[in-house]
């Protein structure tokens, strides 16, 4: 099937040039995270003697997340650092393209396979078409790297379910967000032990060497960041505020913090919200699993459950997060690529409304977002801005009542805890015969 394979390859080298190219183009520094944040970061790590003057602080040595409190996962260094392998070449910007682009290549190769496939090819050209209405966000942050661990994860969830873990594993010590994949898959496959194992194995090579460093108070410090954060101006909780600060209603404005170096909005009633959120988005988690586990006990399929499932849960750890960066929305990528790959009849209008909202993110970051910077910002990018976050919304409900209506009874649900549990039918007894 090279007719199908080769265009496909050739628009993937295409689409990374185009986007890569797109960074150097486009205003307010779509990679400036790569080159302000990612690069003195591992600079300090890896050559802390060599280049002080690139580090937060007069010292020889740093290592965020070992040495002080970080806003990432561990394991976030790991492709920060790879991208030195080609910096010496292009420079560091470029190299942590290239970075991103191979990881994607690995996981395109393999989700494309032979291309005998017609969901998969057609899950093949979404990605890429993604990738290029994110625009350069997508491209030149973390978000990036983890969106090719995560697909991999959801194609080998069923057949190779530790495989799978330790990739959502590894994503997860990147970036939190893949362990809503994990939480999916942990709810709709039999063979949850193998998921559980990965997981503790990934944790524990991660962690071990964290504290043998020194690194022991550091080890979840992500974790309380983010949850002490404000509410971000791009998050649709901030929807309101951000209409309220463009027309100066008092006590209403976009503010820069530079501890989290982001802009937040702020206005009437923000701290009670901002204390709410987190609580909100984990409960309303934690409810649509619930939902998932019902459907599983009533004989749910694995096909039927696990795409809409991982959709569901990774939308709403955006649409009800208060942080609401850009790259966020890469995150739409896996759960729709192996929604399409499974079913791609029932998931085109999902594929659909991902591109849209993907199109709106780099309208307005970064071509927009010089209207949005100011204390009292400008009407229409907040406009452009409120349609995509009520898009995501929209596409959490819409995942949500997919997974409720996903249909019951098509296969023997699990008896009993044990099968729950370790994925094994029991082995019925032998009758007794007399003799």
């Amino acid at each position: 099937m090279l007719r199908r394979v080769v265009p496909l390859l050739i628009a993937f080298v295409a689409v990374h040039v185009v986007v890569g190219w797109l960074g150097y183009q486009q205003p307010n520094e779509p990679m400036g995270d790569v080159y302000l944040v990612y690069e003195p970061w591992s600079r300090c790590a890896l050559f802390g003697g060599i280049d002080v003057s690139s580090c937060t602080r007069s010292v020889a040595w740093e290592w965020p997340g070992i040495t002080e409190k970080w806003i990432y996962p561990q394991l976030a260094f790991l492709p920060m650092t790879f991208a030195w392998a080609f910096a010496w070449a292009v420079g560091y910007t470029p190299a942590w393209a290239i970075t991103v682009s191979l990881f994607n290549l690995v996981a395109f190769v393999i989700l494309v396979g032979g291309g005998r496939s017609r969901g998969r090819v057609l899950a093949a050209w979404f990605w890429l078409a993604a990738i290029l209405l994110i625009g350069p966000v997508g491209l030149y942050r973390i978000d990036g790297i983890t969106v090719p661990f995560a697909i991999l994860g959801g194609i080998w969830m069923l057949r190779r379910p530790f495989v799978a873990s330790v990739l959502l594993s590894v994503a997860v010590w990147m970036k939190v967000w893949p362990a809503a994949i994990l939480a999916a898959g942990l709810v709709a496959i039999r063979r949850r032990l193998a998921l559980v194992w990965g997981a503790v194995a990934v944790s524990v090579l991660t962690i071990i060497p964290v504290v043998s460093l020194g690194g022991a108070p550091y080890v979840f410090g992500f974790v309380g960041d983010q949850t002490s954060r404000g509410i971000q101006m791009e998050a649709p909780v901030g929807g309101l505020y951000m209409f309220l600060a463009a027309f100066y209603v008092p006590g209403s404005e976009v503010y820069y913090d530079g501890d989290v170096l982001t802009f937040q909005v702020t206005g009437p009633g923000a701290e009670p919200l901002i204390a709410a959120m987190t609580p909100i988005m984990l409960l309303t988690m934690v409810g649509v699993a619930i939902v998932g586990v019902h459907k599983l006990r009533h004989g749910a399929t694995f096909v039927s459950l696990f795409p809409p499932l991982s959709l569901a849960l990774v939308t709403a750890f955006i649409a009800l997060n208060k942080v609401g960066s850009p790259q966020y929305y890469v995150w739409l990528f896996a759960p729709v690529v192996v929604g399409l790959m499974i079913d791609r009849r029932r998931w085109y209008a999902f594929a659909g409304m991902t591109l849209v909202i993907a199109g709106l993110t780099q309208w307005m970051y970064p071509l927009l977002y010089d209207g949005l910077m100011a204390t009292h910002p400008n009407p229409f990018p907040v406009t452009v801005l409120e349609v995509r976050n009520v898009l995501a919304l929209v596409l959490l409900v819409w995942a949500v009542v997919r997974v409720v209506r996903v249909p019951t009874g098509r296969v023997r649900p699990p008896a009993g805890l044990r099968e729950i549990v370790t994925g094994r039918r029991p082995v019925p007894a032998r009758a007794t015969v007399r003799r």
